[in-house]
């Protein structure tokens, strides 16, 4: 067996990310969106002709000009990838030197420490207060390069006081990036004030209200200044034509994405509320998905669904989430099914 030792130093503790063998389960766990694929995008492909012979556009101008233009910004205000993930990465490698410091707020999205360590970056965590806000004064004064903000948070689900964001804003002496990935879902966005602080880089992604998770497209907002260098540092071609060309023809397909909010905004209160009479503790959501405190074992929970079917994401052994599990907020038919699996199991559990 051959050692890790033969790793990079800062990689040798991570382990594979979360990847469930599945047997055509209903997906509740990943927090994409639930009403299926994006219908313009599927258009697109069906009727595209990419010639596969060249490359795609070096830096997606096509994609940075209609963001722009959904934003009212400039095509200079954007980057484009392979997912938000290569934001991710793009950031710590444009921004960080080795050895440089990283904070995130805990709980919250465990890939961020994963692509500090692979960039060789110093992590720390800034605790979230009670009820799952922002500790601002531990931010500021850590002294870290870059801090990462998801709002709404993941696994949380709430969004951040736009008053905390702000002093972080103004106060932290690093990068400042505030993930969106769920920002289709909340009723507030820093986007349209990236040119007003030179520090902040907002991301997005096409994975979940645009239901386009497997053409693997994200982008990130920032000044113009901010943005130069990364797309400076970023893979050219990273983004194939087909998902750019998918990606702008759904965001001239606004309609469907008020229809996935609209759905959900209907449905999570219902499907807390069922949980909730089933004797879950569920916490408040800006998201399309929820995060409760299991009646019974998380892992028997989680488990005893996966026999039914149905797949949610076990977060129970992490400290601040203990015994908690988080479910995506499906169809009303969906969650039906849903509750009625875990009245099932709860029943057998006496």
């Amino acid at each position: 067996m051959v050692s890790r030792d033969i790793m990079r130093s800062t990689a040798r503790d991570l382990r594979k990310y979360y990847s469930p063998v599945l047997n055509g389960e209903l997906r509740l766990d990943t927090n994409t969106n639930v009403l299926g694929s994006n219908p313009a995008a599927m258009k697109f492909i069906r009727d595209q002709r990419t010639d596969l012979s060249e490359y795609p556009s070096t830096y997606s101008d096509g994609l940075r000009s209609s963001l722009a233009d959904l934003y009212g910004l400039d095509t200079d205000n954007f980057v484009a990838g392979s997912g938000s993930d290569e934001m991710l990465d793009i950031s710590f490698k444009t921004f960080t030197e080795w050895g440089d410091g990283c904070l995130f707020p805990y709980p919250s999205y465990s890939l961020y420490d994963y692509f500090a360590k692979i960039n060789g970056c110093k992590v720390s965590f800034s605790d979230l207060t009670e009820d799952f806000q922002l500790d601002v004064g531990s931010i500021v004064s850590s002294g870290a390069k870059i801090v990462i903000i998801a709002s709404p948070n993941n696994p949380t689900g709430n969004s951040f006081r736009q008053k905390d964001i702000e002093e972080i804003l103004a106060e932290f002496k690093g990068i400042v990036i505030v993930d969106e990935a769920y920002g289709e879902y909340s009723d507030r966005s820093m986007i349209p004030y990236v040119n007003e602080y030179s520090n902040m880089i907002v991301f997005r992604t096409f994975s979940k209200a645009y239901a386009m998770a497997a053409m693997r497209v994200g982008y990130a907002a920032a000044g113009r200044d901010l943005a130069d260098m990364m797309n400076a540092v970023k893979i050219p071609y990273s983004l194939n034509s087909l998902s750019e060309g998918a990606a702008i023809a759904a965001l001239r397909d606004q309609d469907f994405v008020k229809k996935s909010r609209e759905m959900v905004l209907r449905e999570r209160p219902r499907l807390a509320s069922g949980l909730s009479e089933l004797g879950f503790r569920t916490y408040p959501s800006d998201s399309n998905f929820v995060l409760a405190v299991s009646p019974i074992s998380h892992s028997a929970l989680t488990d005893s669904l996966k026999q039914r079917g149905i797949l949610i994401r076990d977060f129970g052994n992490r400290r601040r989430t203990e015994n908690c599990v988080r479910f995506t907020v499906g169809t009303g038919d969906m969650n039906n099914r849903l509750l009625s699996a875990i009245r099932g199991i709860l029943e057998e559990c006496g």
